[in-house]
C-alpha cells in the first residue's frame, strides 16, 4: 500500500519535471511543487533517484548544462493525507466484511442449529408431559400401599416394604425433575433460609423416630430460589437419614452463610465423586446428588463435603 503510493509520487515529480522542460505554463502552487536549478558537482546522480525526507520528497532532473540539474520538490502533505485516507477506507472495509460475515455466519448457524433446538424443545415438552403423568400412578400406589398397610394379613410382608421404598424413589425421582427442569427460570427472591430448613426436618422427622434432630438457625436471609433450595436440603436430610447409625443424629446448624448438615451415619467411600452422574453407592442410583449439585450450579450455591467413618458433613454457602 505504501510503496504503490510512493510510485505514484515519484511519478508525479518526473511528471512535473517533463512540463518544465517542454515549457509549460505551470501554475503557482507554493504549497505542493517547487522547482530550481541547482549545481551538482562530483559523482553524477543517478537518473532513478528519489529522496524521502520528514516533510517532502526531491528528484533531481539532468540538464543540458553539465553538473546541473533540475531540482522538483513536493511536500508531503498531500501524500500523508491520502496514506490516511486509503488506511481509514481499507478499516471501513475490514469492518463492513467482518460485520457481513457475522451476519453470514449467523444465520448459517441459526440455520443448522434450528433442528437441534427443535429436538431439544420437543424433549423437554416430553419429559414434563411425563412427570406431570406420573403424578398420577404414583399417587395411586401411594393409597394403595396404604390400604395394604392396614391390612393384617398383608400388612407385615416384607415384599410391601420394598415396594414402598420403590415407590418413594420415583416419587423424590420426580419431585427432582420437576426443580431441575424450571432451573433457567428460577425466580431468586430473598427467604428466610431457617424456615425452609425447618419445614424440610418436619417433614423427615416423623418417619426417623430413632434419629435425633438437632437444628441450630437464626436470623439467615439469602437471595435463592424457595423450592430449589427446597429440594437441595430435602435431598441431603433424606440421605442423612436413611444411611445413619441406629440412634444416630442428623444436625443442622448455619454459620457464615452456610448451611451445614452433619450425620452421624456410615460415611462416604468416595466423597470426591459423590456428585458424579455415574458414582452410586450404599444401592443409591446417584440420580439425587447429582441433581442437587445442577441446583446449586443454577443458583450460584457451592457445595462440599467432608466424610469418614463417622458420618459426614454436606455444606452449601451462599454467595450473597
Amino acid at each position: 500500500m505504501r510503496t504503490g503510493l510512493l510510485k505514484k509520487e515519484h511519478f508525479s515529480l518526473i511528471e512535473y519535471a517533463r512540463e518544465i522542460k517542454m515549457g509549460k505554463k505551470i501554475p503557482k502552487n507554493g504549497k505542493i511543487f517547487h522547482h530550481d536549478i541547482v549545481e551538482k558537482r562530483g559523482k553524477e546522480i543517478d537518473i532513478r533517484n528519489f529522496t524521502i525526507l520528514d516533510d517532502m520528497f526531491i528528484k533531481y532532473i539532468p540538464t543540458k548544462r553539465k553538473n546541473y540539474y533540475l531540482k522538483v520538490t513536493k511536500t508531503k502533505k498531500v501524500f500523508e493525507e491520502k496514506l490516511r485516507d486509503l488506511k481509514m477506507k481499507i478499516v471501513l472495509l475490514q469492518l463492513l466484511l467482518l460485520a457481513l460475515f457475522g451476519i453470514i455466519s449467523y444465520y448459517l448457524a441459526k440455520n443448522a442449529i434450528k433442528p437441534l433446538e427443535e429436538s431439544i424443545d420437543t424433549l423437554d415438552k416430553f419429559i414434563k408431559d411425563l412427570i406431570h403423568d406420573l403424578n398420577t400412578p404414583v399417587t395411586a400406589m401411594k393409597l394403595n400401599i396404604k390400604l395394604l398397610e392396614k391390612n393384617p394379613l398383608t400388612k407385615d410382608i416384607k415384599a410391601l416394604e420394598r415396594l414402598k421404598k420403590s415407590i418413594h424413589t420415583i416419587s423424590e425421582l420426580r419431585e427432582n425433575l420437576t426443580i431441575l427442569l424450571e432451573k433457567k427460570t428460577f425466580l431468586i427472591t430473598r427467604v428466610n433460609i431457617c424456615e425452609i430448613i425447618k419445614d424440610v426436618i418436619s417433614l423427615h422427622q416423623p418417619n426417623y423416630p430413632n434419629l435425633t434432630f438437632d437444628i441450630s438457625c437464626e436470623n439467615f436471609f439469602a437471595q435463592t430460589n424457595q423450592n430449589a433450595l427446597k429440594q437441595i436440603l430435602h435431598n441431603l436430610i433424606s440421605n442423612a437419614c436413611k444411611y445413619n447409625k441406629p440412634n444416630g443424629f442428623v444436625k443442622i446448624y448455619t454459620k457464615n452463610k452456610t448451611i451445614y448438615i452433619e450425620d452421624s451415619g456410615v460415611g462416604i467411600e468416595e466423597p470426591e465423586r459423590i456428585f458424579d452422574r455415574e458414582y452410586s453407592a450404599q444401592n443409591s442410583s446417584g440420580l439425587g446428588l447429582d441433581i442437587t449439585k445442577r441446583l446449586c450450579d443454577a443458583m450460584g450455591l457451592n457445595i462440599e463435603v467432608a466424610s469418614d467413618k463417622n458420618g459426614s458433613v454436606f455444606s452449601i454457602k451462599f454467595n450473597n
